[in-house]
């Protein structure tokens, strides 16, 4: 999954990085290249134990903020497959015609059920989080 990370440097310091979708989460390195392949290990230690997957925002919406003023932005890749927790069987009633739609959308787009439910589920509780 690619997010958006700043990269910043001072000329006395290191290459720092902050990964803004993952508030806390920082690392750096000696070098650029050191500094992206430090990304995912910071990134694990960072979650490790927690129990929400975060989703990417749209670069665009980074670039005008002050916080990150003369940073460097670059798209990271990364694999938040540790995060993924056991599932679990439920039961759930929904109206007939909204369970058509939704069986219809996912058979187009070659997704399960329950994969479809969980991520939608997901990216509605992100947007909350972020809007309060």
């Amino acid at each position: 999954m690619l997010f958006p990370a700043v990269f910043h440097k001072d000329k006395s310091s290191c290459f720092g990085v902050t990964i803004p979708d993952i508030p806390g989460c920082f690392t750096a390195g000696d070098t650029l290249d050191e500094a992206i392949q430090n990304v995912q290990e910071a990134v694990e230690c960072h979650l490790h134990g927690e129990e929400f997957i975060p989703s990417p925002s749209p670069l665009e919406g980074w670039l005008n903020d002050p916080k990150y003023a003369g940073g460097v932005w670059i798209m990271v890749d990364l694999d938040l497959s540790f995060l993924e927790l056991k599932a679990r069987r439920i039961n759930i009633s929904m109206p007939e015609k909204l369970l058509k739609r939704i069986d219809d959308y996912t058979e187009r787009h070659h997704l399960s059920r329950s994969g479809f439910l969980a991520k939608a589920a997901d990216q509605v509780l992100q947007k909350s989080k972020s809007h309060g």
